[in-house]
């Protein structure tokens, strides 16, 4: 099975979108097509060989549509560079079409607004009796709005035509067909009455047009288009952002000489310079120098980090001082930055389980809304021209019909949720938290579990020197660390690199050693000016075994230090909790979240770590294999469960549960597995994970609901609901700034989450 994905062109509303993926999905040879209104792209999947794109052109022709391939590109560190060629280009399309709407609502807008004037003043003549009259006569005002009206149908209009003859031709109806039948209904309508009194007398109708309403409603229909339009294209600007990180050239020294080559030139195990407030250009591993680079962008870490040789960089970043030089270990696609495009593009791709609803009511909206207006026209020819004049009640079933067609936009229900997504996971990715896809966001709003791992997770994954403690209080406890670093030394065990760098952090010197001997299970001895010195674990017959026991009970492994076979002192080891630990545990707790450790390590050292960081409930000495058991135990007890770990030893807890939160820290195989992935910060970023898919999912029901509503509200009042209690109809006029508005509103609610503090 293989996925492409196409960029599409010609689609303006939730129905296209709707009809898009309809004819798709009926295509053999296609397994799957998700068409995202928000993005303007398709996602199909294909079984065995691919059908053509000139196959899938030639279908969606017919309805007005067209696929452009994305295609990856063939050189190895060409991808990259072609996805912001691409983007740039994208965005530069948009921006053109966008210039494009722009032109017609400058056109159409004025004459709108001055019809609109003078419509609410003929209104207000007729209701007040002190308001004066038109400035002009009405029966000039009807033929200089048939020419403005005609030029708007027949010009500015032309798209919403375009809808109904697609509608005839292929039964596909869109936003289009429904505005098209419906100005061209009211402006039919009133040229006949015009041009054809002989009619107008038959049907005993009054003189009056609808030359106005077809105006206002186009001009104002395409002011909500732009607007909406416009606030779409500012939802793409997490992965702008990102994609203008990477830099355009890198200096790279080649033959004996520096040189700057265009990025794609780069290759890997190139050796690349890097000056100060310059960007790193791809990723690899620093060879000589050392700086402090600004990784906030990519990590979501507002304090640069300092760096030196063998400590790994990520292209994108920036060099806030010093110069270095590093061998380039990634490029073009593979490169961190360009993966986590990938994966925010993808994300921002894909469809929440919520959004489901929408898709749905979409597929049906148009079809049944033209039933409702047609059943409206009927009506009150039928049944309102019982109690009122036939005259009043053409005239009524007109502007009804009308004024369905034209509120009842379902491009609000068609952006709901697809813009609080992309934004929502682009503001994730500002925050170093990526998201993989919309379901695992919908998923994590409901998470009331979070599942960690101990190691790397809650603690730092490493150990380190906790106390040294002399058994005669006239040694000097710097001695002990002394001669046990001087004899660690020879050794590679990671306890012995633990008591090196605690001797380094203090500045001791080390003695010479010699006659050194590793004693495999036991520790290690040496010879340090002519005495016998030994580093080993402790027995059941040292005489401090209760403060040894003490220290144990906490979680830490003890060393004994020896002179001529009699214990002077002994130093405690620990892998330590994090910083962060304690404060991203009460974050979650404040969310209504239950916080368990998940650990290998034995129960007295996992309930120690615990205890400081206030963790709800520990369990202990379970094998990684049974990790997974354990998270669906907690799963069958109802509980929606977030696992967070390494990405690596947990994979089978990861994959289960309800979400998997990968602590990445650089490893790649997290990045690819997990739902939700955190670049850096350590576990307070779970809480914020949290904090921005509840909020998301908030927007995204918001969004819903005023999508609903404006049409539950909105079609009845069109269709004169109003009018048999309180003698009140509304114009098609307002009907087109509602639905201008819904679409506007659902957008820009979107956008809030933009402002949103995690």
């Amino acid at each position: 099975m293989t996925t492409k994905t196409y960029s599409v062109k010609g689609m303006h509303c939730a129905s296209c979108a709707a009809i898009i993926t309809k004819k798709l999905s009926k295509v053999e040879g296609i397994e799957k097509a998700d068409v995202n209104l928000a993005t303007e792209k398709a996602q199909l999947e294909f079984t065995g060989e691919a059908v053509t794109d000139d196959a899938l052109n030639e279908l969606l022709g017919k309805y007005g549509y067209g696929l452009v391939s994305e295609q990856p590109p063939a050189t190895p560190s060409a991808p990259f560079v072609d996805r912001k060629a691409a983007a740039e280009k994208a965005k530069m399309e948009k921006e053109m079409e966008l210039q494009a709407q722009l032109a017609k609502v400058q056109l159409a807008l004025p004459i709108a607004l001055m019809v609109f004037i003078l419509m609410m003043w003929d209104i207000a003549a007729r209701s007040f009796p002190s308001m004066p009259g038109m400035p002009i006569p009405m029966a000039l005002f009807n033929i200089v709005s048939m020419a403005l009206a005609t030029y708007m149908v027949f010009r500015i209009g032309a798209p919403f035509l375009h809808g109904i003859v697609m509608f005839v031709q292929s039964g596909a109806a869109s936003m289009d067909t429904l505005i098209g039948i419906g100005t061209l209904t009211a402006y039919l309508y009133s040229t006949v009455i015009t041009l054809m009194p002989e009619v107008r007398e038959l049907l005993r109708v009054p003189n009056y047009t609808y030359f106005d309403t077809t105006i206002v409603v186009i001009g104002f229909v395409l002011l909500g288009k732009y607007l909406e339009a416009r606030s779409k294209l500012k939802t793409g600007e997490a992965i702008e952002k990102l994609i203008g990180l990477q830099a355009k050239s890198a200096i790279v020294r080649r033959g004996g000489a520096e040189v700057e080559v265009p990025l794609e030139q780069v290759q890997k195990g190139d050796l690349i310079v890097v000056r100060p407030g310059t960007k790193v250009p791809v990723d690899g591993t620093i060879t000589e120098g050392s700086s402090s680079i600004g990784e906030s962008m990519v990590t979501g870490e507002p304090v640069p980090v300092d760096k030196t040789v063998g400590d790994p960089v990520i292209g994108g970043t920036i060099n806030r001082q010093g110069a270095f030089v590093f061998t380039a270990s990634r490029v073009g696609e593979e490169t961190v930055l360009a993966r986590i495009i990938a994966m925010v593009e993808e994300a921002q791709g894909s469809k929440a389980p919520i959004q489901n609803i929408a898709d749905r009511i979409a597929a049906i909206f148009v079809p049944a809304v033209l039933v409702i207006a047609a059943l409206t026209f009927i009506l009150w020819l039928t049944v309102g021209s019982l109690f009122i004049d036939f005259s009043t009640a053409l005239s009524f079933g007109i502007m009804g019909m009308v004024g369905i067609l034209v509120i009842a936009c379902p491009c609000a229900l068609g952006l709901a949720t697809p813009t609080a997504i992309i934004v929502g996971i682009g503001k994730g990715a500002e925050y170093g938290i990526l998201i993989r896809n919309a379901q695992s966001l919908e998923t994590l709003s409901t998470v009331d579990t979070v599942v960690f791992d101990k190691t790397g997770t809650i603690t730092t994954g490493t150990p380190s020197v906790t106390d040294v403690l002399p058994f005669d209080d006239t040694v000097d406890p710097e001695k002990i660390l002394q001669l046990a670093a001087s004899i660690e030394n020879r050794s590679e065990h990671p306890l012995a690199q633990a008591i090196l760098a605690a001797a380094k952090e203090k500045g001791i010197d080390l003695h010479e050693v010699t006659g050194f001997e590793a004693l495999e299970g036991i520790g290690v001895k040496g010879t340090i000016d002519g005495k016998n010195i030994s580093v080993r674990k402790p027995d059941s017959g040292d005489s401090s075994r209760s403060r040894i026991a003490e220290l144990q009970q906490q979680g830490k492994t003890v060393v004994i230090l020896e002179e001529e076979g009699a214990p002077l002192g002994l130093v405690a080891l620990s892998d330590t909790i994090k910083t962060e630990a304690a404060d991203a545990v009460k974050a979650l707790h404040a969310k209504g979240v239950k916080v368990i450790m998940l650990t290998g390590d034995n129960k007295l050292a996992a309930n120690f770590m615990a205890r400081q960081a206030g963790i709800d409930k520990v369990i202990a000495e379970v094998l990684p294999q049974e990790k997974a058991d354990r998270v669906r135990e907690l799963q069958q007890q109802g509980r929606k469960v977030a696992m967070a770990g390494d990405g690596i030893n947990d994979a089978p807890a990861l994959a289960l549960a309800d979400v998997g939160i990968a602590m990445a820290t650089g490893t790649d195989i997290a990045i690819e597995s997990a739902g939700v992935t955190i670049l850096q910060g350590g576990i307070r970023k779970v809480a914020q994970s949290i904090t921005l898919a509840r909020a998301t999912m908030r927007v995204i029901r918001q969004n819903l609901f005023w999508a609903f509503i404006y049409n539950v509200i909105g079609i009845p009042l069109a269709a004169g609901a109003l009018y048999p209690f309180f003698g009140i109809f509304l114009n098609p006029v307002f009907s087109g700034v509602a639905m201008a508005g819904s679409s506007v509103s659902v957008v820009t609610n979107s956008l809030r989450l933009k402002a949103k503090k995690l």
